[in-house]
């Protein structure tokens, strides 16, 4: 992979012809604060970075140049007179946006000294703000084209560390609860920000394939034990190809890793329709012999290709899973409609839960709902976010989501 030279990067970033992600530093001396606003702005494209004091951003601004620095103002806060002491003294050539109220003494203050010393002061943000008004105040930063894909594969992005899981919460279809939640797999780049894995996920005959799959298990039984600390047991599931199946000593490994706590309820492991309906026998094999060691099987991306899985001799998965193209819309095509109303009878001939996936519309929710689905999936319900991220929402999901239908 080509290096990038991040100094560079911030100079041409103040020109207008943005090729890589924004950086931002968010300043406040509360943790859950600094959380917040991260995500914010995580959520419009920033690559974010967290200082709870002065001499944190002092390191921040010695290693590489941020575009933005956000300073958050209150009364019982940080020293802002030290924080801009530091941006002075680092030559800092970005903006600075502040968080507070426009008319309170600390926030004119902030905004005065700033301007004194050459400070590039973004108009204030007044509290509490929304997203609409966080994208407006940061708008001449965000990326007026889209970045191109990042050089890097997997190999470098698993020696470096940029690989995370992110959860999707299902739904109760019925009581709109939450029921478990599918992990995904992001690599967040220290110049690129968070790439989807369209960009690195090698084909499954890459020698990388296998280390990539054993990362995804190891970290998905670690992010189980920490939701277990934090909130109590959550059932996953996670996505691997049925090709990792064909290694004994992959599989065996596998079946070590389960955790002996008596509130793990198994882990679900979701694998391509296509690739049961090309390889039914190993498919079934796996499925039997999985349920020994606590895991599950599902079917995932169930489409037009239904009618094979009644061939199968027999039938030891636990969940169908429709695919996206089948669900967005459905409440408005009959031909969806019908493929989903298959899939649902499949699912419960077999004694198997259906899925529907990709919903974001409460008409497609509806239609979902009333073909008989066991659980929903989709951005309606919340988009797949960091662990740390899922651990704070997911107490309050279900709530929220009931108020937006």
């Amino acid at each position: 992979m080509e290096h990038i030279n991040f100094n560079e990067y911030s100079r041409a970033a103040h020109f207008g012809h943005r090729k890589l992600t924004p950086r931002a530093c968010v300043v406040d001396s509360k943790k859950h604060l600094r959380s917040f606003l991260s995500d914010a702005l995580e959520d419009l494209g920033f690559v974010t970075c967290e200082c709870g004091q002065a001499g944190d951003l002092a390191g921040v601004l010695h290693a590489e140049q941020p575009d933005l620095i956000v300073l958050s103002v209150c009364a019982d806060g940080i020293n802002v007179g030290e924080i801009l002491e530091a941006i002075v003294r680092k030559n800092f050539g970005g903006k600075v946006l502040v968080i507070g109220q426009p008319d309170a003494i600390m926030v004119k203050a902030v905004r005065q000294i700033g301007e004194e010393y050459g400070i590039a002061m973004l108009p204030s943000l007044p509290t509490p703000f929304g997203a609409a008004s966080l994208r407006a105040s940061l708008a001449t930063l965000l990326p007026a084209e889209p970045a191109p894909s990042p050089a890097v594969d997997v190999a470098e992005a698993l020696k470096a560390g940029w690989l995370e899981l992110w959860y999707q919460q299902k739904i109760n279809t019925r009581t709109l609860v939450p029921s478990g939640a599918e992990a995904l797999v992001r690599m967040r780049h220290p110049a690129w920000g968070v790439v989807p894995p369209a960009y690195f996920i090698p084909d499954d005959r890459d020698p990388h394939f296998r280390k990539l799959s054993e990362f995804v298990i190891g970290r998905a039984i670690e992010d189980w034990r920490y939701l277990l600390e934090s909130q109590g047991p959550v059932d996953l599931s996670i996505n691997l190809p049925i090709s990792f199946f064909g290694n004994a000593a992959a599989v065996r490994d596998l079946c070590r890793a389960m955790p002996a706590h008596p509130a793990f309820a198994g882990l679900l492991i979701e694998i391509n329709s296509s690739e049961v309906v090309d390889h039914p026998d190993l498919a079934v094999d796996v499925a039997r012999r999985l349920r020994l060691h606590n895991i599950a099987i599902a079917i995932d991306n169930v489409g037009a290709e239904w009618p094979s899985l009644l061939e199968l001799r027999s039938f030891p998965f636990v969940e169908l899973k429709v695919d996206q193209q089948y669900v967005k819309g459905c409440a408005d095509d009959r031909l969806k409609q019908t493929v989903c109303r298959r899939i649902v009878e499949l699912a419960r001939d077999n004694g198997a839960r259906a899925i529907a996936q990709g919903i974001e519309t409460r008409a497609d929710y509806l239609a979902a709902h009333e073909m008989g689905f066991d659980l929903v999936q989709g951005h309606l319900f919340g988009k797949p976010v960091g662990l740390r991220k899922f651990a704070r929402s997911r107490p309050q999901l279900a709530a929220g989501s009931e108020k937006a239908l």
